[in-house]
C-alpha cells in the first residue's frame, strides 16, 4: 500500500494542499474546525509525514549516532539505557554501533554516521584508538560530539567521565585499610585513558601508604575477559603466594579470578581480598559477593545525551558552544570479598 499523501487528504476534504499542510502544523491562520477535520482525516487515512522531507526543511535528521566498544557489557548496556531514555523524550532515534575495540572499524562507523547526516555523535573510544584524526573529522564537519568513559584528552569537545584515578586510589586504599600488605593489580590494556588512570590511582595509594610498588604483580588484561581473570589468578596462586589483595580493573575479570580461587580452595577474603570495578550485576550474586567501585553508567548515558542535545540546539540557533567536562561521582560498594580483616601473611 502506497503512503497517504497531503493531496489525498486535501481531495477527501475538498480543500487545498496548502491548507492541509498548515492545519497539520497548527498555523494560526487556519480555523480550529478545519484543523480538527484535517487531523481526524489524517488519522483515519493513517497519514505519516515524509520524514525525509521534514529533515530537509528543518535541517535535522532527529537521529544521533552512538559508538561503543561492546553492547553486551553491563556498564555499556546501562549507558545505552540512559541515552535512549533521554533521546526518546526529545524525539530522537539512536543509531547504536559497536566498534569491537577496533580503531579501523571505529573510523568506518564515524564515516557512516556522517554520511547519514546524524545531528550529533556520542562515543566511547575503542581500546585500539591511538590516533584521533577520525574523531576530529566529526568536529570539522561541525557535528556536535560528546565523548564519555573512554575519552581522548587531546580532542576538544564535551566529555562525561568519572575520576578513574581517584576511584583506583579508593579501591586500593580500601584493601590497605583492611590489612592487605601485598596488593596486585589486574589492569586494563595499556592505551585507554581510564585504564591508565586506574593504574596510576593504584600506584599512588601504595606510595602514600608506604607499600613498595612491584611491577611483577601488575597483570595486563588486553581482552578484559573472564578467562584472563582465571589465568592471572592461577599465576598468583603458583608464583605470588604472598599476595593478599587484588584490585581488578573490571568486574568481569574479577569474577574469573574469584572462580579460580574458589576452585583452588583459596579463601576470599581471608587469604586474598578482592576489589572489582563497575558494579556489574554478577558482582552481587557471585559467592563471595564482590566489593566493587560503582560506575554510574545510566547517569553517564543520560548526562551525555543532555550535553549533546544542548549543543545540537545551540548549533542550530548559531549560538556559541562552550565545551564542558562533567565528572560523575563513584562509590565503593563493600561486599563479602573484603568484608573481614585480612591476617597478614608471614
Amino acid at each position: 500500500m502506497k503512503p497517504v499523501t497531503l493531496k489525498q487528504i486535501a481531495e477527501t476534504l475538498n480543500i487545498s494542499i496548502t491548507t492541509v499542510s498548515k492545519a497539520l502544523k497548527d498555523y494560526p491562520d487556519v480555523s480550529k474546525k478545519t484543523k480538527r477535520l484535517v487531523k481526524e482525516t489524517a488519522e483515519i487515512l493513517n497519514y505519516k509525514p515524509n520524514a525525509f522531507a521534514v529533515n530537509l526543511r528543518t535541517k535535522e535528521s532527529k537521529t544521533i549516532g552512538l559508538i561503543i566498544p561492546e553492547v553486551v557489557h553491563h556498564f555499556f548496556s546501562s549507558v545505552i539505557k540512559g541515552i535512549i531514555a533521554q533521546a526518546e523524550k526529545k524525539g530522537y532515534l539512536v543509531i547504536i554501533l559497536q566498534s569491537n575495540e577496533s580503531y579501523e572499524l571505529e573510523k568506518k562507523q564515524i564515516d557512516l554516521l556522517l554520511s547519514k547526516r546524524v545531528d550529533g555523535i556520542l562515543i566511547s573510544l575503542a581500546n585500539a584508538s591511538v590516533k584521533f584524526d577520525h574523531i576530529n573529522t566529526i568536529l570539522e564537519h561541525e557535528v556536535p560530539l560528546v565523548m564519555f568513559d573512554k575519552i581522548a584528552k587531546l580532542v576538544q569537545c564535551s566529555k562525561v567521565i568519572i575520576d578513574d584515578r581517584k576511584a583506583g586510589y579508593k579501591a586500593t586504599k580500601h584493601l590497605i585499610d583492611i590489612g592487605c600488605k601485598k596488593i596486585a593489580h589486574f589492569r586494563g590494556p595499556l592505551l585507554p585513558q581510564n585504564s591508565i588512570d586506574r593504574f596510576l590511582g593504584y600506584k599512588k595509594a601504595l606510595e602514600d601508604h608506604g607499600i613498595t610498588y612491584d611491577p611483577s604483580i601488575v597483570f595486563i588484561c588486553n581482552d578484559v575477559s573472564f578467562e584472563e581473570g582465571q589465568n592471572y589468578a592461577e599465576d598468583i596462586i603458583a608464583n605470588h603466594k604472598d599476595v593478599d589483595g587484588i584490585f581488578i580493573n573490571t568486574d568481569l575479570v574479577a569474577v574469573g579470578a574469584l572462580n579460580t580461587f574458589n576452585k583452588n580452595n583459596i579463601k576470599v577474603p581471608e587469604d586474598i581480598a578482592i576489589v572489582g570495578f563497575s558494579n556489574w550485576f554478577m558482582s552481587s550474586v557471585i559467592s563471595p559477593s564482590l566489593t566493587t567501585i560503582n560506575q554510574p553508567g545510566y547517569k553517564m548515558g543520560r548526562k551525555a545525551f543532555k550535553l549533546l542535545f544542548s549543543e545540537i540546539k545551540k548549533r542550530k540557533a548559531q549560538e556559541p558552544i562552550n565545551f564542558k567536562t562533567v565528572e560523575l561521582p563513584t562509590d565503593l560498594i563493600i561486599r563479602e570479598s573484603t568484608s573481614v580483616k585480612v591476617t597478614s601473611k608471614t
